[in-house]
């Protein structure tokens, strides 16, 4: 299969693989680019393949080639891995993994399906998802929602080792893909609605053993930091810098789940993640003992650490003192591009709260933070100077608060709702232009907090949630490409829900994605026009792909209703209120689409 070499003049180019940490295997396995190895992509998680057979003059020729039922209902995210000729298809609970033989007709080699205890069904905040397995070493590696991390053979099936992570019965519970860097296996946990705190872990790749762990809050030996060497804004953060932050012992229910999908730079040797909301929603119930805010260090923070020991080396903390549940959870794309007139390298995040990050991936810096959707109303902007007491900081609309002189207030109209500009659904990046291509919400929220007791197990929210799309508007979602060094966006194509889909680019020049709706798009990188619109079973809450078999290219995409924005027609809620919110915004999802986990995978003639 024909394979593009990246344009010589480019304002940005995707992180090269290095020595250092980065795994051999998984740096072998997506050298080759009919492999899909990795869920974002690469280690950079730019979502890039260099496959171009399909490109913008025949993409609207392709034909589905095949498809697989996955025999589960439920929201179905993240991707298939290809690995040579063998393809791993993962579901939701109860987590089946199957391998398929490319070469044999799709035939399931293997099939694994854990044993998990049906009780963790309830405290798995947002439907029962799971955002895909890895590979490394001739191994899968499977984070269950029960929070077993399995490592299975990838030619048998065979489990190798399974350790535990967490303890479903305290609200703990699994739905991220793990990353694998050298012979460390890391993984976070869920959990922030209940109460928990939430912890990043590292394994042994061939043994399961539990190697270090990372709190996102608490004393400064719980979260790996060195007061004296771990970063924030340039500075050190100094000795207790998350306790000082929080009233008593509320960090203990601190929250900060880790969820997203996770990044590595081999150069820096540094891991990447984003850590989510302090516990409870309603922000009175975390104030200081005066009654005023206080930042809640460390959650909705972006968190650099070494995969040897877990060590942090920078955080920077996006949302202090969050009155919105805006997880900063999302992923880190990264690439070194031409910045404020040098070229850096940077590490670039479009934040559930609105506004989209181009940081300094070394030193932590912001370097750009703009709104990547118009209607952000809760804050005016991020304090980028340096000089200023609110430095890297949002300047927080008062109207848009949801807590006022040591009390929780019932807030309308907040831009973007608790959803976030963008949630879990992954940004992709292309060389072929510099841009991101990023799936959006475009949806507001009535917010109303109220006082919640914490018992283990139990949700632990504190507050009601109402979601509507903007005043004055229809649609919930736009699909756009993002300038990260300008903080600007090139083009917006407007969606009738969310997009709630992570997008592929590849050097055919296209960008791919779902709908919630079902349908499949692809569109031109460069000015957004739609060149591909097929209908698939059921809505697309999955990521696209792409993989090469016997000199041809496949595009793929998982089709199966759910997650937080399809939660309603998932569990079959009809409360507006239920689903944290999500229910009567999307209620509409009803008349397009109904429930069923599929893959679809499409090819030229």
């Amino acid at each position: 299969m024909r394979k593009s070499a990246f344009a010589g003049a480019l304002v940005a180019s995707a992180v090269l693989a290095a020595p250092a940490m980065a795994n051999d295997s998984v740096k072998k396995c997506s050298a080759d680019a009919n492999n899909w190895c990795l869920q974002q992509g690469d280690y950079a998680g730019t979502r890039y393949s260099k496959l171009d057979q399909i490109n913008t003059k025949n993409v609207g020729n392709l034909k589905v080639a095949w498809t697989f039922s996955t025999g589960v209902l439920r929201g179905h995210e993240g991707s298939p891995l290809v690995v040579g000729n063998t393809m791993y298809v993962h579901t939701p609970f109860p987590n089946i993994v199957y391998a398929l033989n490319l070469d044999d007709e799709n035939k399931i080699i293997w099939k694994y399906e854990p044993k998990q205890d049906p009780s963790v069904l309830p405290v798995m905040c947002c439907d029962t998802v799971n955002r895909g397995v890895q590979y490394a070493d001739g191994k899968i590696f499977l984070h269950q929602a029960d929070t077993a991390l399995v490592a299975l053979d990838a030619k048998t099936g065979k489990e190798l080792w399974k350790t535990v992570n967490g303890d479903p019965k305290r609200g703990e519970t699994g739905t991220g893909a793990a990353i694998i860097a050298g012979n460390v296996v890391m993984i976070g946990v869920s959990g922030a609605e209940f109460g928990v705190r939430c912890f990043f872990t590292g394994y042994d790749l061939n043994t399961g053993k539990r190697l270090w762990r990372a709190y996102s809050m608490g004393p400064d030996s719980d979260m790996l930091v060195d007061p004296n060497k771990t970063m924030s804004l340039g500075k050190p953060i100094g000795k207790d810098s998350s306790l000082n932050t929080w009233n008593g012992d509320q960090w203990k229910l601190g929250g900060g789940s880790i969820w997203g999908y996770f990044s590595y730079d081999p150069n820096l040797n540094l891991v990447y993640y984003g850590t989510g909301n302090p516990s409870t929603w309603n922000p009175a119930q975390r104030a200081g003992p005066d009654g005023k805010q206080i930042d809640q260090k460390w959650s909705m923070t972006l968190m650099a650490r070494t995969p040897e020991d877990g060590m942090a080396a920078w955080f920077y903390q996006m949302t202090p003192f969050d009155e919105w549940d805006y997880d900063g959870v999302n992923e880190n794309i990264l690439v070194d591009m031409e910045v404020a007139g040098s070229k850096q390298p940077v590490l670039v995040h479009f934040d559930r709260n609105g506004f989209a990050y181009t940081v300094n991936r070394k030193t932590g810096i912001p370097l750009v933070a703009e709104k990547y959707d118009p209607v952000v109303n809760w804050a005016t902007k991020v304090d980028l100077d340096p000089k200023s007491k609110t430095y890297g900081r949002p300047l927080v609309v008062a109207s848009k608060s949801t807590f006022l002189n040591g009390a929780d207030v019932n807030t309308t109209d907040v831009c973007p709702a608790a959803l976030g500009t963008k949630d879990q659904q992954p940004a992709a990046y292309s060389p072929l232009t510099g841009l991101f291509y990023v799936p959006t919400n475009h949806v507001c929220m009535d917010y109303e907090p109220f006082k919640v007791e914490y018992t283990a197990g139990q949700p632990y929210v504190g507050a009601t949630l109402s979601m509507y799309p903007p005043k004055g508007e229809s649609h919930m979602g736009n699909f756009i490409a993002w300038d990260a060094a300008k903080g600007k966006i090139v083009w917006s194509n407007k969606e009738q829900f969310s997009v709630w889909s992570g997008v592929l680019t590849t050097a055919g020049g296209i960008a791919c994605v779902g709908t919630l709706e079902g349908y499949f798009k692809c569109v031109d990188q460069k000015d957004g026009k739609e060149l591909l619109k097929n209908r698939t079973p059921s809505g697309i809450i999955g990521n696209a792909f792409t993989y090469g078999h016997k000199g041809k290219q496949y595009i793929g995409i998982y089709s199966g209703v759910g997650g937080w924005a399809g939660i309603g027609l998932a569990a079959g809620l009809t409360n507006p209120t239920d689903g944290l919110g999500a229910v009567g915004g999307y209620a509409g999802l009803r008349n397009y689409t109904a429930l069923g986990g599929s893959l679809t995978v499409w090819a030229l003639p």
